[in-house]
């Protein structure tokens, strides 16, 4: 079912955007929440009347989605994370967590805009997310996750008791 949408859905799409869906989710949620309204002719030629009389506020929109982008071709993140044995996590990475990071390095970027793969990292490396600030505005920003520090691992801790002992 293909809908329009009035307000910014995480997970969806951005306002005035034309989605597919389906149409159990638009009829029970989307629309009586007041999210989307049905993508008929008739509402398809309001939204273009709309983005049309929009047209000036929509281009200092994408300019400062711009300047975001270029901010964050600027940026490089690194995420340490605590790590146990090899490279798997103790707990995950998600948008937040990357929307935090970049905050604390001097770009504003909110959650909702950040789409990661898989919508979690749980290994350390080189990752990429989707940053769509804007409808005309994707940027796919590249940052790295580290440890903070080593854990030691079990079996050398009982190698340096058995060696005390004796």
């Amino acid at each position: 079912m293909e809908i329009i949408l009035k307000k910014d859905v995480e997970n969806l799409g951005l306002e005035f955007d034309t989605v597919n869906v389906k149409p159990g989710y638009a009829r029970n949620f989307l629309i009586p929440q007041g999210y989307a309204l049905l993508a008929t002719p008739k509402n398809k030629a309001a939204l273009e009347a709309t983005l049309e009389t929009r047209k000036e506020e929509e281009a200092k929109l994408i300019s400062a989605a711009n300047s975001v982008v270029d901010q964050l071709k600027k940026t490089s993140i690194t995420i340490p994370a605590k790590v146990g044995t090899g490279d798997k996590l103790f707990g995950s990475i998600n948008n937040a967590d990357l929307a935090e990071a970049l905050g604390k390095a001097g770009v504003s970027v909110d959650k909702k805009y950040i789409k990661i793969p898989g919508n979690t990292i749980k290994r350390t490396g080189k990752f990429s997310a989707l940053v769509r600030l804007h409808r005309n505005v994707e940027y796919n920003y590249e940052f790295d996750v580290v440890s903070d520090a080593p854990v030691e691992a079990a079996p050398a801790k009982k190698e340096e008791a058995k060696t005390e002992e004796a």
